[in-house]
């Protein structure tokens, strides 16, 4: 299937590594001309040397600097088409009602304001042009709560929320959002969180009925897909790639 991205300009955030960078990986397989950002120069400007793709640095949290990673990304390569949203998850705790007010704050920004600001950049221009495509990469935690990380459950179900409220606003010129839902995903977070690969690996054999963890490639090729020019009629929707995890409808 020829998913229409040959040329097309991407921008992927928080792609240093893991989901964002293989998904940016994907992209630029699939012929766009993709920029890729993280707050690590030296880690962004490595991945995108090996991918190939453009580095730009930009930490998630300066709300102030999307306007000008934007300009950037758009005077070196010309118009964003494709925006996918992706960062890393706030801290978890086992006590849903420890978190201080200032680590709320912080998640909010990263989780929720973070890639509003990018969209609210972008949207204009993809509106003008006629075609856009805006993945936020989100959890499966959004439809299933998981114990350990309240932050990451209350603010990306709001981005979820956010994306569909847009996404119906903007439908009729040709651009698309919607949001991917990764469920046990081999990263190294998931690593972290069980001990290790095995681990992971253990658990999902009793847990996830596909009988193991997700691969990156595998949660990139369900994002690609939204991003193409074939998926032009989906939009507000919201994909688990979970190997059939979840139990709600």
């Amino acid at each position: 299937m020829d998913l229409g991205l040959q040329g097309r300009v991407a921008l992927v955030t928080g792609a240093s590594k893991g989901l964002g960078r293989q998904i940016a990986a994907a992209l630029v397989a699939e012929g766009a001309s993709v920029a890729v950002s993280s707050r690590s120069r030296e880690r962004i400007e490595t991945t995108a040397a090996e991918i190939g793709a453009r580095a730009f640095v930009h930490d998630s949290a300066d709300l102030d600097g999307v306007a000008g990673l934007v300009a950037e990304v758009q005077a070196a390569l010309g118009p964003i088409e494709v925006l996918v949203t992706n960062t890393g998850g706030p801290p978890p705790g086992p006590d849903a009602l420890a978190f201080p007010r200032e680590q709320w704050r912080a998640a909010y920004d990263d989780l929720v304001l973070a890639p509003i600001a990018l969209v609210e950049a972008v949207l204009p221009g993809m509106r003008e042009r006629g075609f856009g495509r805006v993945v936020n990469v989100a959890s499966t935690a959004v439809r299933e709560p998981l114990p350990a990380i309240m932050l990451s459950n209350s603010h990306r179900a709001a981005t979820l929320a956010a994306f569909k409220t847009i996404a119906r606003q903007v439908a009729g010129d040709g651009v698309t959002l919607n949001s991917v839902l990764p469920g046990r995903i081999l990263t190294d977070r998931l690593r972290q969180a069980y001990g290790s690969e095995q681990g992971a690996q253990d658990a999902s054999k009793a847990d996830v009925p596909a009988g193991r963890v997700g691969t990156p490639e595998e949660l990139a090729a369900a994002a690609v897909f939204l991003c193409s020019a074939p998926a032009s009629y989906i939009t507000g929707q919201a994909l688990a790639v979970d190997g059939g995890l979840l139990r709600s409808i």
